[in-house]
């Protein structure tokens, strides 16, 4: 069963450069588990946000890793101890002619496990998440103050919100 999500207040804004101020005033204020909505990537961002380098390329690179041993192994095993056969004199393992192998197999782990750990990360897939505002995907930006925060006060979130440049604020009912 889906894990039930919290409630809370959403700013909406129409400027790239007025949520990212607003996102950094937010986390100046106290509020550390808030979240940033846009359409598209915005530069600086994940600074205002004060969001940490994702630990995701370093279980790319092991798993990427692992891949590579793997099919170092697998070609050594298959041409030398499982079915060793001798072809015009050439040695038993001839590791450049199994370098396709090995890359595939390298990319394959790594683009497995990256997207196994990305859906881990974002919790994915969330079963019909409230919709703030449709606008959201294509023109709008949104900061979300959950219920759960550090200090949560509807009145006060949505006055510094308004006082940061929000021309909508919203509440967001549980689902």
């Amino acid at each position: 069963m889906a894990k039930r999500s919290i409630g809370g207040i959403a700013g909406i804004w129409t400027e790239e450069h007025s949520v990212i101020t607003a996102a950094a005033k937010t986390r100046e204020s106290g509020f550390s588990k808030f979240d940033a909505i846009t359409p598209y990537p915005v530069h600086g961002m994940e600074e205002a946000c004060g969001i940490k380098r994702s630990w995701i390329p370093y279980v790319t690179f092991v798993a990427g890793l692992t891949g590579l041993l793997f099919g170092l192994w697998l070609t050594w095993w298959t041409s030398a101890v499982n079915w060793p056969i001798n072809v015009g004199g050439k040695p038993m393992f001839s590791w450049p002619a199994f370098i396709p192998v090995i890359f595939e197999l390298t990319v394959l782990f790594a683009a497995l496990c990256s997207v196994a750990a990305l859906f881990y990360v974002t919790k994915m897939p969330k079963m019909d998440p409230p919709v703030i505002d449709p606008d959201l995907t294509s023109h709008k930006f949104a900061i979300f103050v959950p219920q759960n925060d550090v200090g949560y006060d509807e009145v006060k979130i949505e006055r510094l919100f308004k006082e940061w440049g929000a021309v909508e604020v919203k509440k967001v009912a549980e689902y």
